[in-house]
């Protein structure tokens, strides 16, 4: 302690010779102003350490603002990419849905004119007179028998193809698949029912392709 006095007053003695003269008569004065020195230091450092953790703390502050930011664009870019997924995948299923309809109803314009075939088969069967077809008329009955074979071969194909014939006689009308040509009433059958087939009717796979035309019993 006496040696830092010393040191003390020989650095004040040139330009503080009063200050020098009080140090050497009172080692109490010298012990308070290096504490008070050592205080204004530590004072100093306290300051520069709350104003370090001040800086700290605005920049916290900046990074979680921006990590909300980015947390909600992010959000936002996940909503748009599953909208776009759904999007895609509603456009997937309409697509091969047309593309299933259209393998199973591409024939659609091709059977309705076979159609027409049909009925004239149809027509030239029943127009046979059932007691000429015997031995002693073999080319009318050789005729009436290719016209039955070609009939029922044309059916197969429809059948292979989902083209079924609708033959509704005793059925309950329904307007997606029968067209009344004529309500009558009709003893012993059911208001309602289909009495009279005038053509037949088709769908093709499930689908009414041609609705029967029809008689339809009525209220007596």
């Amino acid at each position: 302690m006496a040696a830092v006095a010393h040191c003390v007053r020989a650095a004040l003695r040139p330009r503080y010779p009063l200050l020098s003269l009080s140090l050497r008569t009172s080692p109490r004065l010298l012990c308070i102003a290096t504490q008070q020195k050592n205080s204004g230091q530590n004072l100093e450092e306290d300051q520069s350490q709350n104003e370090q953790k001040a800086e700290p703390s605005s920049a916290e502050k900046i990074l979680t603002e921006e990590k909300a930011k980015l947390e909600e664009q992010l959000k936002e870019v996940t909503d748009k990419y599953k909208r776009a997924l759904a999007d895609a995948e509603n456009v997937r299923q309409r697509s091969q849905k047309l593309v299933e309809e259209a393998k199973l109803y591409g024939i659609q314009s091709f059977c309705k004119d076979l159609l027409e075939v049909a009925d004239i088969l149809e027509k030239a069967t029943e127009s046979v007179p059932k007691e000429e077809i015997k031995d002693e008329n073999p080319h009318l009955k050789s005729l009436y028998e290719g016209l039955i074979m070609t009939e029922v071969q044309i059916q197969k194909v429809f059948k292979k193809h989902g083209l079924l014939r609708l033959n509704p006689v005793g059925a309950k009308f329904d307007p997606y698949e029968h067209e009344a040509l004529f309500h009558a009433p009709a003893a012993g059958k059911e208001p309602g029912t289909v009495a009279l087939v005038s053509k037949m009717g088709y769908k093709l796979h499930g689908r009414t392709l041609r609705p029967a035309l029809v008689g339809v019993v009525k209220d007596a």
